[in-house]
């Protein structure tokens, strides 16, 4: 079987869920023929994906969220308005998806949560079944539990998870821990994808807490903590452009550029990781048993859907920003629950390649009674 990815490209997590996808693919043989990544700028994937993707990558201009600089919180009002001015271009993004498909002619497209992928389906019709794979399928599941008292955050973030899907032959939800598939809503429930390398770590606990922004203005707030808190060794990733590899801030306090490899090692060896709630870095400290403090940006719902859900799997503790004084204070009560998560994305090669195969053999027999009704005649 060919497949093509389609990618919402900010941020790391659905990109690196397509790289451990395309490992697991491979590995059975079949072929993934390229990776249609969006983004605001329509540029250049990220360097650690065209490092660890080893297919063809095509960059496409994508509706992404915009973020408040001033309060670092979700602007949902500019994320709108920006996707409705930036429409001339998405169209061309639209023609450039349905080229690519084209001329690769997969049989299988994944689209890891990017709206034009959706779109595509619902506009072009192609005769080639889409697989949507995301965690924020499962806020469609009968079963999740929502944070109470944001019906039109979580109307908004539901209308955008539907668009994704348009035309989708089946929805993937990736969960913390297992839920029954909710047929009723085309909800097919299976382990997160995690990169390959996360199962040769070995863990320790050395002294120092891990930390990770997926915007470098919320490093201020971990500053103003750490200048209070001066002997707690903290590491932090973030995504501000500087000169060298570290910055050291100050002796204890040092910030790192992005980099999947590095950041999956310092896990392996931290007491603890600090976190805008994004399922991806979650996940990878279940997995290795290190307890997280998960911060959602402000009047992000998808973030707080994930932190809500992953302490109700026993991932750590929830706050509001970065201070890690109550962090700290639970460190010493935390409850490893890494053996049962690591149970059960043990299962995670068997659930996709069966939600997949399924649909791709229902095609090659709808294929054979076509033939069989053309021959007969």
């Amino acid at each position: 079987m060919k497949f093509l990815f389609i990618i919402q490209g900010e941020g790391r997590g659905h990109l690196t869920q397509a790289i451990a996808l395309s490992e697991m693919l491979q590995s059975k043989q079949h072929q993934v023929v390229g990776a249609l990544v969006g983004s605001a700028d329509g540029k250049t994937a990220p360097p650690f994906f065209v490092d660890n993707f080893a297919n063809k990558i095509i960059s496409f201009k994508s509706p992404c969220l915009v973020y408040c600089k001033k309060t670092k919180a979700l602007d949902i009002r500019k994320t709108l308005s920006n996707s409705i001015l930036g429409i001339n271009k998405y169209f061309k993004s639209l023609q450039k998806i349905q080229d690519t498909i084209q001329h690769l002619q997969p049989d299988v497209i994944i689209n890891f949560y990017d709206v034009l992928g959706g779109i595509h389906q619902f506009v072009f019709r192609p005769k080639v079944p889409m697989v949507c794979v995301a965690h924020q399928y499962l806020l469609l599941h009968q079963d999740f539990e929502h944070p109470k008292n944001h019906w039109l955050d979580k109307l908004l973030v539901n209308t955008n998870t539907r668009i994704t899907a348009l035309g989708a032959a089946k929805k993937i939800a990736l969960s913390f821990t297992p839920f029954s598939n909710d047929k009723k809503r085309g909800v097919f429930v299976a382990p997160p994808l995690l990169r390959s390398e996360i199962h040769q770590l070995e863990t320790t606990n050395d002294d120092y807490i891990l930390a990770y922004v997926t915007q470098a203005s919320l490093a201020d707030e971990l500053i103003n903590w750490h200048s209070k808190n001066s002997r707690v060794k903290v590491h932090c990733f973030w995504d501000k452009p500087q000169n060298t590899e570290v910055y050291k801030y100050s002796r204890n306090l040092h910030f790192h550029r992005i980099n999947a490899q590095k950041f999956l090692e310092m896990m392996q060896n931290c007491k603890g990781l600090a976190t805008s709630a994004g399922f991806e870095s979650v996940c990878e400290a279940m997995y290795l048993g290190k307890p997280t403090l998960m911060i959602p940006v402000p009047k992000h719902y998808e973030q707080a859907c994930n932190a809500l859900d992953a302490k109700r799997a026993g991932a750590g503790i929830t706050g509001t920003k970065f201070d890690l004084s109550s962090f700290i204070n639970y460190l010493p009560h935390y409850q490893d629950i890494s053996q049962d998560f690591q149970t059960w994305h043990s299962r995670s090669s068997f659930i996709f390649l069966r939600e997949i195969e399924v649909l791709f053999e229902r095609k090659e027999n709808i294929s054979a009674d076509a033939f069989g009704t053309f021959a007969v005649n």
